[in-house]
């Protein structure tokens, strides 16, 4: 792959409904797992799973890394709402362009609810699910007491330009438990992105709360939960754990919201044995 700045820029799917939504294709002729990123300031696919899809990869799967539409190198535009529908609708005809009919998807905060949206939506799309706190669980003014969302509105509403302290410090004390994690290598991969970003799409958000449809769900399910979330708040464990019929759930102490990069190996592991074995 070909580098645009900080990131690897991969294939580009024209969607039937006119966007253009960037991804990342890596492996062939295994299962297909899709990997989805969360909301928030510079996101991008890799950026968000760059220290787990490649275990994917040498264990034999073809992994789908797409941006969101909005995030990333994928189209971002400012004329429409950014509905869980809209999402789904994306990601949907990015995977139809890439000629994948079934898959597991692995999604964490916006990317889970976004997965959820898809296993709900296209049932027969979707194999497995692995989710890392998922947003769509709570009401919002339950994730407006968060500390962690607290300070990412209080940043980013500010009007002020984003230095890469502040972007730092947003990481080490709204997103994680450990501050080691914050890399500056982090945060100049999600400055970059942030500098193509619009404000249109966080504003424009609107994601229902799926509680009363989790029982539809009919694929097996494996759930990671941050003890130490800022983000999430906890009342979307018991959403998952008294709705999904078919879970495994996974609470993880010294964890915040990106489990992947804080329990990286753990999670790598965890999920490939979820994959091989249900």
């Amino acid at each position: 792959m070909a580098m645009k700045g900080l990131l690897p820029e991969g294939k580009y799917a024209d969607c039937a409904n006119g966007y253009r939504i960037h991804y990342l294709d890596e492996g062939a002729g295994g299962e297909v797992v899709v990997f989805l990123h969360g909301s928030g300031p510079g996101a991008s696919g890799y950026s968000n799973f760059k220290g787990n899809y490649p275990v994917l990869v040498d264990a034999g799967y073809r992994c789908i890394v797409p941006d969101h539409v909005g995030y990333g190198f994928s189209d971002k535009p400012d004329d429409v709402d950014h509905t869980l529908d809209f999402f789904v609708q994306c990601i949907k005809q990015t995977l139809d362009e890439a000629g994948i009919s079934r898959c597991s998807l692995v999604g964490n905060s916006l990317g889970g609810v976004v997965a959820i949206g898809l296993a709900l939506a296209h049932p027969e799309l979707v194999e497995k699910l692995i989710l890392m706190a998922p947003g769509g669980l709570s009401e919002m003014h339950e994730y407006q007491q968060m500390p962690g969302m607290q300070k990412m509105f209080q940043v980013f509403g500010a009007g002020e330009p984003v230095t890469h302290e502040v972007m730092k410090d947003l990481f080490a004390t709204g997103l994680m438990y450990d501050p080691r994690h914050a890399t500056d290598e982090l945060v100049s991969e999600r400055l970059q992105i942030m500098g193509l970003m619009n404000g249109h799409v966080m504003a424009s958000m609107k994601i229902p709360v799926l509680v009363d449809r989790l029982h539809e769900l009919e694929c097996p399910v494996l759930g990671f939960w941050g003890i130490n979330e800022r983000m999430m708040p906890e009342s979307g464990i018991m959403a998952l754990a008294k709705n999904v019929r078919h879970l495994q759930l996974i609470l993880m102490s010294e964890c915040g919201h990106w489990v992947m990069v804080e329990h990286r190996d753990l999670f790598n592991r965890q999920c490939l044995d979820f994959l091989q074995h249900g």
